[in-house]
């Protein structure tokens, strides 16, 4: 039986220059103020924005949707690779005694610019198996639109 397909996407046309989008990923301020999709929040505790650089995020959910705990996922991952105003490649792991949040996903951004507007797009392989396609894909879409918001107007 063939494994299915964990590779899940979004994209989103953002009014802002890669340059901006770039920065808003690599400053941890303001990835706390947009990362974290609708519903919630995010706290960064630790954030080395280099290649081999780690970082932890933990998300808190209003409702039991986590995956650290019920209302928590606690996210470690190190950066492979980031070419400024281009692309970031992270290696990310969940903290969860589940095994079906188990393994190490691999989430690209890459900037592509158009104008004065940028196309953003998050791919994310090795998806764990707890993780349902539609599921994350609305995550990505939402984490998206706040950027947007954040890097257009500043808010969030």
């Amino acid at each position: 039986m063939d494994e299915p397909d964990r590779t899940h996407t979004s994209s989103r046309l953002i009014s802002a220059s890669s340059t901006r989008i770039y920065s808003a990923c690599i400053q941890p301020g303001d990835l706390a103020r947009w990362i974290a999709p609708r519903g919630a929040e995010a706290e960064i505790e630790r954030f080395e924005p280099r290649h081999g650089g780690h970082f932890k995020i933990i998300l808190s959910f209003g409702s039991d949707i986590g995956k650290s705990s019920a209302r928590t996922d606690v996210v470690l991952g190190r950066f492979l690779k980031l070419v400024p105003d281009q692309r970031i490649v992270q290696a990310i792991d969940f903290v969860s005694d589940r095994p079906e949040f188990a393994g190490t996903m691999t989430m690209s951004w890459v900037f592509h610019p158009s104008g004065d507007k940028t196309l953003v797009s998050i791919v994310a392989r090795d998806v764990p198996q707890g993780i349902s396609k539609a599921d994350h894909e609305a995550g990505m879409a939402s984490t998206l639109e706040n950027l947007a918001a954040f890097v257009e107007t500043g808010d969030r």
